[in-house]
């Protein structure tokens, strides 16, 4: 499957994905552009996604161009501000966490694996 990005441009895009995982699980994948480990990630994702658009959706944020917006999700869900960071939302709240290289899919998996448990 491929991966199509959605955008996280706003202070409100926080809320809407809140409100967005009751329906279906939302990625929150923050991105610094001049990093090569943030490259490493971004293409593993894209390259090992097999989620269909109904499983999951996958947001991207840029947190040199948004850098507000990503300290406040790191306050919103209560992470530690990191890059490259994956927040995966379920029901309004970060259910897991993860950075630099050890952003996996397989991970992703366990993590909304555990939750529906």
């Amino acid at each position: 499957m491929e991966l199509h990005w959605l955008p996280f441009e706003s202070f409100e895009d926080i809320e809407r994905i809140k409100k967005r995982s009751h329906e279906v699980p939302c990625l929150i994948f923050k991105h610094s552009t001049r990093c090569n480990i943030c490259s490493i990630a971004k293409y593993r994702l894209e390259d090992d996604w097999d989620f269909k658009p109904d499983e999951m959706e996958a947001y991207y944020l840029d947190v040199l161009i948004y850098r507000p917006v990503s300290l406040q999700v790191a306050e919103t869900f209560q992470v530690y501000h990191e890059s490259p960071q994956v927040l995966l939302i379920v029901d309004g709240e970060c259910i897991y966490d993860a950075s630099q290289l050890d952003i996996t899919l397989e991970e992703l998996r366990e993590g909304l694996t555990a939750t529906r448990i």
